[in-house]
């Protein structure tokens, strides 16, 4: 089991999968991955929100898996989305994942029953599952994309010693605070957002899962850097840009945009896999006028 604080601090990239008419662009994945490697982050998160795992099949979920450990750089943590709505299956992605050489499972939390999860439910699907787990787990709120079902430190409060939760990913700006007590020397807490990435780290968190890194790494990594290294005036000036760009990438278009601003910035952002679509030509025009204003591509 990981037992440094390295293992999750600094900014981990939330891969996105690129798609090119409904199929995986493997040979994709692996360029950016390597391009990843080269820079400052401390992992991946792969099969996540932005990696639209969702509209993955379990079979491509994997081979997924297999592209990112294949070429991953050996300095870079690898953190699986294995979240399902059953603890059962749960069990089966994570001892998979595992198997396969992810070094950490990700756990959103079940919703397709939402009135019936509770938090009762909560502890007892994440207690069950780091359990039998056969790597840490790290929890994941974000009530945006699971009906509503919120991660709160009443939660926190009685998971938070269990010796194979390390931590949780909160991408919600109404609980990241709150949830920030919960941090100590074995309970680390990350940013799910650029909007609140400094702050986090301002009172006690460790990192930040960030969207954002997909496209401009450098940049998530050097705010890290200024702020871990007392640069705070610096860590400000980044965190400003960094909000802006949020904002005009993910902020306005969602994953649509994370992956558009990718293929403006060099990287492979595809396509999201249908039903959702990808930019207008419009919009991607506007989204390319506002990378340049903000200095990030010429």
């Amino acid at each position: 089991m990981p037992d440094s604080r390295s293992k999750l601090s600094g900014v981990f990239v939330p891969m996105v999968t690129p798609f090119r008419n409904d199929e995986i662009l493997y040979t994709g994945i692996r360029q950016n991955i390597e391009k990843w490697n080269t820079t400052g982050l401390r992992g991946y998160f792969v099969l996540g929100t932005n990696g639209e795992y969702k509209s993955l099949s379990v079979k491509e979920r994997f081979r997924v898996l297999d592209t990112v450990v294949r070429y991953s750089a050996k300095d870079k943590v690898i953190m699986a989305g294995c979240g399902a709505e059953s603890t059962r299956e749960t069990l089966d992605l994570v001892r998979e994942a595992a198997y396969r050489g992810a070094s950490m499972a990700s756990l959103l939390m079940p919703s397709f029953f939402a009135k019936s999860i509770d938090e009762d439910v909560m502890v007892r699907f994440i207690t069950e599952v780091a359990d039998q787990a056969p790597i840490p787990v790290v929890l994941y709120n974000n009530p945006a994309v699971a009906a509503g079902v919120t991660i709160t430190y009443n939660v926190l409060q009685r998971v938070k010693d269990h010796p194979h939760v390390m931590g949780i990913k909160d991408s919600s700006r109404d609980t990241y605070k709150e949830n920030l007590k919960a941090a100590s020397d074995t309970f680390f807490v990350l940013a799910g957002s650029a909007n609140y990435f400094l702050d986090l780290l301002e009172n006690g968190g460790t990192g930040g899962v960030l969207s954002l890194a997909n496209v401009f790494p450098d940049a998530c990594v050097s705010l890290y850097r200024a702020f871990n290294e007392g640069r705070k005036d610096e860590a400000r000036r980044i965190n400003e840009t960094l909000v802006a760009l949020n904002k005009a990438v993910s902020g306005t278009f969602g994953v649509a945009g994370v992956k558009a601003a990718m293929d403006l910035a060099g990287f492979v952002g595809g396509t999201p896999r249908r039903p959702l679509k990808e930019l207008t030509e419009t919009q991607k025009e506007s989204l390319r006028n506002t990378l340049k204003e903000l200095g990030f591509i010429k």
